[in-house]
């Protein structure tokens, strides 16, 4: 039994992880952490846990807990888990970081981006990026996950098969992406409130969104060259969910044959579903499920590829792929305690 703790759990992402973790087979909720709810009841906050989650928050001295768990889950703002751990909290436990921390290889990019001075860069390196589909033997044996951002991660799953397969020109593709509300965290914002949001639309971060690096550098990766894209997020009225439309320059002489061939390095993953041809992913096929719909349209008269791709920000493009990781890491079968069906409603 996997024994876990929680820092950061009474942010949307941190309740996520409790309400997979809670029916995980595996995996045991020792304590939850939370720097506002501090020796509150769980429940007090999500009355939704009454009975299923009765144990007080702890304080985030977290140091004083690491002998009651195995890995710890950070579900906090940037800058936290990077203040937080250090050499004994890793040679105790296993660390899976929900946050930018540890995510972006170069510390320069990282500070110049979220505006923060990096706390621990001398982990960085080692630190492995948690896209479970193309990372997925060095997460087995890390002890430090930097689990992906949301945005990047339907992003990258819905682009990757053509960047790696080199049949679209890097340096044409721009990524045009939406969002639920819960995106942008449980704390009042004037901004998010609902009058501010129903009813209305708006980009924002426009040639700014601190996700850019992150798409920038593992797209780079995937194609073995440097990547400058632009990548604009759009905030919709619901409540979670994220919706990728991205666009590219097909290469001369790339074939749809290639394309559809491309594709196929999904054929045995099985949180990443490519659909029938004609078919456009759709938010709600996918919501509080750990899945990303995926699938392309080529439109011959431009010469150009139209990648899309659909998930649920705070499963997916968070604690689902967090538990996921966590899995892997503990060398189970990754889909375990994630086998819920997409919510119809």
């Amino acid at each position: 039994m996997i024994r876990v703790g929680i820092v950061g759990s009474t942010g949307y992402g941190g309740c996520e992880l409790v309400r997979f973790l809670l029916t995980h087979p595996e995996a045991k909720i020792q304590w939850v952490s939370s720097r506002t709810y501090s020796d509150e009841e769980y429940s007090s906050v999500y009355a939704s846990y009454f009975q299923l989650v009765d144990q007080k928050c702890i304080d985030e001295n977290i140091e004083d807990y690491l002998d009651d768990v195995d890995v710890i889950f950070f579900a906090t703002p940037q800058g936290v888990c990077a203040k937080m751990v250090n050499e004994t909290v890793l040679s105790k436990v296993k660390v899976i970081d929900l946050s930018a921390d540890f995510r972006i290889k170069d510390v320069d990019t990282y500070e110049k981006w979220y505006g923060i001075k990096h706390a621990s860069p001398q982990f960085i390196k080692e630190a492995v990026y948690g896209l479970c589909e193309i990372n997925r033997e060095q997460i087995k044996n890390t002890r430090l996950l930097a689990n992906p951002g949301c945005y990047p991660t339907c992003s990258i799953l819905s682009v990757y098969p053509l960047a790696k397969a080199g049949l679209i020109d890097m340096d044409t593709l721009i990524i045009d992406a939406k969002s639920g509300v819960s995106g942008a965290g449980r704390g009042a914002k004037v901004a998010n409130l609902y009058c501010e949001v129903n009813e209305s639309m708006k980009a924002y971060g426009v040639a700014t969104h601190r996700h850019t690096p992150e798409i920038e550098e593992q797209l780079g990766y995937a194609s073995h060259q440097d990547v400058l894209l632009n990548f604009t997020p759009h905030l919709i009225p619901m409540n979670r969910g994220i919706c990728i439309t991205a666009y590219a320059k097909l290469k001369e002489g790339v074939t749809s044959q290639q394309v559809a061939k491309a594709y196929q390095i999904y054929d045995d993953e099985y949180f990443v579903r490519v659909l029938k041809p004609g078919k456009v992913p759709e938010v709600r096929s996918v919501k509080a499920s750990n899945f990303v719909d995926v699938n392309y349209k080529i439109d011959e008269r431009t010469h150009r590829v139209i990648m899309m791709g659909t998930m649920d920000n705070l499963v997916k493009g968070a604690a689902g792929q967090a538990i996921q990781n966590m899995n892997l890491m503990f060398g189970l079968d990754e889909k375990t305690g994630l086998m819920l069906a997409p919510a119809i409603l």
